[in-house]
């Protein structure tokens, strides 16, 4: 076929009718197609490494395996979350100090290096979150079942246990492969509104309560040593149960909670990265955060000069106390976030690198001095990687050639930063393209009857 566009003749052939223009099932498709997301079904080969439906643990896992099931943990996740990577929990210890846990599904214990499934899951590399589905990076009955840290079952995990001061300081540090019974699957609002209830008195709501004081100390920290809190409010889209079409919108409403999982997620990242980079210098997976050039805040500094406010740049602690101190007399209340949205348009893209192929291992954003990935294994292929490393750290797993050869992850790092810097897009801005065209008839029908009062 050739067609002429602005008077260049493109030539091409028809491969298929995607279906109508408009059409929200098309476009969502289109959307796909356009970022090269891989979204086919699992073929037979990928399927047929899958464990029964029935896989229950046996003797032969426990016995190279800590017992955690009578701990009091849980886990905090947005509601309808099916694919629970994390689970928690905070325990008093007798010297005055706290034991917390962070457990994380194990899922490189079912995806064995270089087979089908192994293979689908690097290709995919993440799971992609749509407004109504999620597109998985591993078959649901890994990623919704088996994986899954749901509540009142046993289930594998890879733990980061630390000791710590009533301060948050760390006394010890330990990595373990697990078996865990989650005691409660929660939301966040579900988690906070235990917390706030001073009747309770549970030994999952008491974990809660020590997690969360925990959680503002290391957040407090953070801060102080420069980490940067830039708002990016999400959307929620409250559907039409039998149209499927939305009928409200509204920003998602951040809890303690959120914090108090954020926290401990990136604690666990950092304790991983430090682990894996003593063991394997020359080959451990990390993620390094570039500091922007100067000229890329030229937009903000102009935004909040506007509005008489100095943003200062020189660092990323003298940006976060600037965007603390930005406020003005009767400006309205949202112009803070404005402007620290706009502040994470100024910064450039974290990358994945292999640690003996760059020096500089410093995350900007989060004012540390090194980290990786490990929570998300369910939905992101490198936190696969991760656990692929420490498991031989900790002598839970053989390694293997292609784990440790240098160019294998550099070019493994590669393949995932194309993914979310290049024509692929990332799986957050495919969300957010089609949260726009789920938005559209619904902003439409606001916009009129705006214009009709």
């Amino acid at each position: 076929t050739t067609v002429l566009i602005v008077g260049v003749l493109v030539q091409g052939h028809f491969v298929r009718s995607l279906g109508e223009c408009g059409d929200k099932e098309t476009e969502t498709e289109v959307l796909l197609l356009e970022h090269d997301v891989p979204h086919q079904p699992f073929s037979q080969a990928v399927l047929a490494c899958l464990p029964p439906p029935t896989f229950s643990i046996t003797a032969e896992d426990q016995a190279g395996r800590e017992d955690l099931r009578a701990l009091s943990i849980c886990s905090v996740d947005p509601p309808g979350c099916t694919d629970i990577d994390d689970a928690l929990h905070c325990k008093p210890l007798d010297n005055g100090n706290t034991e917390v846990g962070v457990h994380i599904a194990d899922v490189s214990y079912f995806i064995r290096p270089g087979n089908a499934l192994d293979e689908e899951a690097s290709l995919r590399g993440t799971t992609v979150y749509l407004c109504e589905k999620r597109i998985d990076m591993v078959p649901e009955l890994l990623s919704s079942n088996l994986c899954s840290l749901r509540s009142n079952v046993d289930r594998l995990a890879f733990s980061c246990i630390w000791e710590m001061t009533p301060k948050a300081e760390i006394v010890s540090t330990r990595f373990t492969k697990s078996i865990i019974n989650s005691k409660a699957s929660l939301t966040y609002a579900e988690a906070q509104l235990m917390m706030d209830d001073a009747g309770r008195k549970d030994p999952v709501t008491s974990s809660l309560r020590g997690l969360n004081s925990l959680a503002k100390i290391l957040k407090q920290r953070r801060i102080q040593n420069g980490a940067l809190t830039l708002a990016s409010p999400e959307v929620r889209f409250h559907m039409d149960s039998e149209t499927h079409d939305p009928i409200d919108l509204q920003t998602k409403e951040l809890k303690e909670t959120n914090s108090m999982v954020e926290e401990f997620m990136l604690l666990a990242n950092i304790s991983v990265a430090e682990r894996i980079v003593d063991e394997f210098p020359e080959c451990a997976l990390l993620r390094r955060h570039p500091a922007p050039p100067p000229s890329n805040y030229d937009i903000l500094v102009k935004a909040a000069k506007s509005k008489n406010i100095e943003i200062q740049v020189d660092s990323a602690k003298a940006l976060a106390e600037s965007l603390d101190r930005a406020a003005v007399p009767g400006a309205p209340p949202y112009l803070n976030t404005l402007l620290r949205i706009l502040a994470t348009r100024c910064m450039m893209q974290a990358i994945y690198f292999c640690s003996g192929m760059e020096p500089d291992t410093h995350h900007y954003g989060l004012a540390t001095a090194i980290y990786t990935h490990f929570t998300s294994p369910i939905r992101r292929y490198s936190d696969v990687i991760v656990h692929r490393l420490l498991a031989v750290c900790v002598g839970a797993d053989p390694t293997y050639p292609a784990l440790t050869d240098k160019l294998g992850v550099h070019r493994l790092r590669e393949s995932r930063d194309q993914y979310e810097t290049g024509d692929h897009g990332a799986s957050s801005s495919i969300h957010r393209l089609q949260a726009f065209l789920e938005a559209a008839p619904y902003l439409r029908d606001k916009c009129n009857l705006v214009a009709c009062n």
